[in-house]
């Protein structure tokens, strides 16, 4: 999750809080998008903690459903556009500023919280249940928020080069 702290901090690089509000109509500004980033880390951390706290998995056991999204999603790094966000990770108007403090806290947390599953259960073992993904294995949850990550790192810098 380094690589993507990296990914995520050049994109922002240099940006203003004016600059980070700036979008075109209809779409996020790159400070919604940090924000809608951050709250799917904190979802993730939820999600993983209650099955630490549980002392087991709570992904469901169906694997096959979503394979091959799920292989070309978290292996192979490639995160499809033009799907909807689930409402609870949809941009709710958090200052700029905040979210830029808190993002790479809640980022490097996840990450923390992901090796803790690692840890604890088998790792070829679904530990939680991704909302589009299906069941995934710490491996597949860092797939999924790496490629997730610097799909929407391509739309800030795309942002960052309108300005």
């Amino acid at each position: 999750m380094v690589r993507l702290q990296d990914v995520l901090s050049h994109a922002i690089h240099g940006m203003s809080v004016e600059d980070l509000a700036l979008h075109p109509p209809g779409k996020w500004s790159a400070a919604e998008i940090l924000e809608h980033l951050n709250l799917t880390y904190v979802g993730t951390i939820k999600n993983l903690e209650r099955c630490l706290a549980a002392g087991k998995p709570g992904a469901s056991p169906d694997r096959k459903k979503m394979r091959w999204p799920r292989l070309v999603v978290t292996q192979m790094g490639f995160f499809p556009g033009g799907r909807e966000s689930p409402e609870r990770v949809r941009p709710r108007g958090t200052p700029a500023e905040q979210v830029k403090s808190e993002i790479m806290k809640n980022l490097s947390r996840m990450d923390e919280v992901i090796s803790r599953c690692e840890s604890c259960f088998d790792s070829r073992q679904a530990i939680a249940d991704h909302p589009f993904l299906g069941p995934l294995t710490a491996a597949e949850w860092r797939g999924f928020h790496s490629a997730h990550g610097k799909h929407h790192a391509r739309q800030i810098l795309r942002l960052k080069s309108r300005r």
